[in-house]
Formats: structure tokens, sequence, C-alpha cells
């Protein structure tokens, strides 16, 4: 059986996964955001031999609802078809929630799909009750979460 190796990797690797998981594999979809490339950006992958598994963005930006905090945002969280509920996307985040604290994060925000919020609410992430609201990029209805990092 071949293990999962969790790894830092260039955003650039994530965008086939983001695409299929995320945006319906729309070839039109914008799978890129502006600060991908930013120094102080996160990107951590899930990789089963050389193939991207799972995923997760995290943006140096402050949190709306922690203004004094050091925060990141998290995006485009992709676990593949085939890959999931296997505990990938957990060992994902815990890998980045590790490198944030090491980088003085305190807290850690996104915008999450409404379907995904169980998952988040089991690895210590709370709702902000009051953000429900529809995606402008997939019309999918989300909610503003957070963890604290300290």
């Amino acid at each position: 059986m071949v293990e999962l190796n969790v790894t830092e990797i260039s955003p650039a690797r994530l965008y086939d996964l983001r695409r299929r998981v995320l945006r319906e594999a729309n070839p039109d979809a914008n799978v890129a955001d502006l600060r991908d490339e930013e120094g102080e950006s996160l990107h951590v992958a899930g990789l089963l031999e050389d193939r991207v598994v799972s995923s997760a963005s995290y943006y140096l930006t402050p949190s709306p609802d922690h203004e004094r905090a050091a925060a990141y945002q998290m995006r485009y969280v992709a676990t593949d078809f085939d890959a999931q509920s296997r505990g990938f996307g957990r060992r994902v985040l815990a890998f980045a929630e590790d490198e944030l604290r090491r980088r003085g994060a305190e807290i850690v925000w996104a915008n999450a799909r409404d379907r995904a919020l169980r998952f988040y609410r089991r690895e210590g992430w709370f709702v902000v009750e009051g953000t429900e609201h529809l995606s402008a990029e997939t019309q999918l209805p989300h909610t503003r979460i957070f963890k604290d990092l300290r």
C-alpha cells in the first residue's frame, strides 16, 4: 500500500485537483488565486506517489472576526473523489496548521461549503453564526468558519 506524503508544494501543481473537485471539471473555471505566488502563502498537498490527491492553500489575510489576531485564510480544500474518506484531508490540514503555528499564525479562517461543515467541526473548527452566504464563484452555500491555533 502506498503511503500518503504530505508536503508543501507549488500552487500550479494544485490547479488540476482544484478544477476537477471544486469547479466540476469546468475548463474555463478560474482555479488560481492572485495571492498564490506571494511569499507568505502556503500550499500543502497529500501525494500518493507523485499524484496530488488532497490539498489546501493558505493566504496571510486578516480574519473578519478576529481583527487583532495574526490570521491566514484557507481556500481550495479538496480531496480527489477516489481518495475521499481515507483521512487524507485531515492529514493535510494538520500539517498546514503545524506550519502556520510555526509562522506565528493565531487564527485560520475560511468560507466553507456548507456540506463540509460537519468535517470541519470534527477537526476543531467553529462556525461564525450569521455568515451564511452563496459563493460568488460556485453559487453553493457557504458559511464562515475559524480555528484558533493558539
